[in-house]
């Protein structure tokens, strides 16, 4: 498929920041995406919350099964802009790689613990896990990823006018990632498809759980509309088929008038360019103002049914505690760490050094592991 001028082009990739060899098969995007999937980080994904904890069963997304749904709308939705769909794929694929175990409530959790020296970001944290972290080479530490992906992962949200995270200054001094400007449209895409995966199916995970009936789902017209279209097709089907009729007519609702809008934009803000999109002053990707409001409304009805329901609540509060008891634990006597962490932090150590090996380490954890290293240190019980 011929790529649309605004697109970013193989060609034109920044390149990485070590020399790699050229790949007769594979294109650098489609390299940074086969790397990303090999990743532990990635694989770690399977055991980080999305809204419901690792054990909660009952088949609910995870960080991983929802990086993946987001890879397939990006990846759908590039395709017919014309962007490079391996760009694309590469950002929603590495786009929640620095989530915190138990999902907003761990990255509440990290981000209280670090006020004091920057904070935590989960962005950042995938920056740092694909450019330090891994360590697949023996020349260097990181995957070795092009520009495009890592500038793409940070800034998938918008441009970062004031940088108070230490290691993204640093890292953007040594390998300038153009904070203050808009970001590829590839990396619009992914993050305007993280939008339409996590609303969807968190309307299919929480109906499962029983925190909300279809009915209660009927307060919303849109949906209302939906259920009633599909009640006259195919009268007396369980719940379970409607439920899924839902979700399958918004995600397509959401695709096709994010498409339509974008190529409007495209044409309003004059675009011939990719240069064209990281100096303009708006997102180019975006949804019309109608389906902003229909997503609204839906957020604020799952707000109300879902994410604050008290199982969710007391769940949230006990990760939340988790990983604020580990980081004090661990700031408070580094000797508590893991003996392949030790050389990383000595007497000599200052107290932001300490704090980030210690976010990093805690950022990394899995859930199931996180509450395994809370036992060990807080359960006098526990059978070491």
């Amino acid at each position: 498929m011929t790529l649309a001028d605004y697109a970013t082009k193989d060609e034109n990739s920044r390149g990485r920041m070590y020399p790699d060899y050229a790949n007769i098969i594979r294109s650098d995007f489609q390299r940074d995406r086969d790397r990303l999937i090999h990743s532990a980080a990635f694989r770690r994904l399977e055991g980080k919350t999305q809204v419901f904890a690792y054990h909660e069963g009952k088949n609910y997304r995870t960080r991983l099964t929802h990086s993946i749904e987001v890879a397939q709308i990006t990846r759908t939705l590039c395709k017919n802009l014309k962007l490079n769909e391996e760009l694309g794929e590469a950002i929603a694929l590495a786009h929640d790689l620095g989530h915190a175990p138990f999902g907003h409530a761990g990255e509440r959790g990290l981000n209280r613990c670090m006020k004091d020296f920057g904070g935590f970001d989960h962005n950042v944290n995938s920056l740092k896990i694909m450019t330090e972290i891994e360590n697949h080479y023996p020349s260097f530490n990181g995957l070795n990823l092009t520009w495009e992906t890592l500038e793409g992962t940070v800034k998938h949200n918008g441009p970062i006018k004031n940088i108070t995270n230490q290691y993204l200054k640093n890292f953007n001094k040594q390998f300038p990632l153009d904070l203050k400007n808009y970001p590829s449209l590839e990396a619009q895409i992914a993050a305007f498809a993280d939008d339409i995966a996590y609303n969807n199916h968190d309307i299919d995970d929480g109906f499962r759980a029983g925190f909300f009936t279809i009915e209660q789902l009927c307060e919303l017209d849109f949906i209302k509309e939906i259920i009633m279209r599909f009640d006259l097709e195919n009268p007396g089907r369980e719940d379970e088929l409607r439920i899924y009729a839902v979700t399958r007519s918004l995600i397509s609702a959401m695709v096709f008038d994010l498409l339509k809008t974008t190529q409007q934009n495209l044409q309003d803000f004059a675009i011939k360019t990719s240069d064209d999109i990281r100096l303009t002053k708006a997102f180019t990707a975006n949804f019309s103002k109608e389906m902003h409001q229909q997503i609204y409304q839906l957020h604020q009805f799952l707000t109300r049914r879902f994410y604050t329901h008290s199982n969710i609540a007391r769940m949230d509060m006990k990760s939340q505690k988790i990983v604020e008891d580990l980081f004090n634990a661990f700031m408070n006597d580094y000797k508590l760490l893991p003996m392949e962490l030790r050389p990383q932090i000595d007497n000599s150590s200052s107290e932001q050094e300490k704090a980030d090996c210690i976010c990093t380490y805690i950022a990394c954890m899995t859930d199931a592991f996180a509450v395994e290293e809370h036992q060990k240190l807080f359960n006098m019980a526990y059978r070491f």
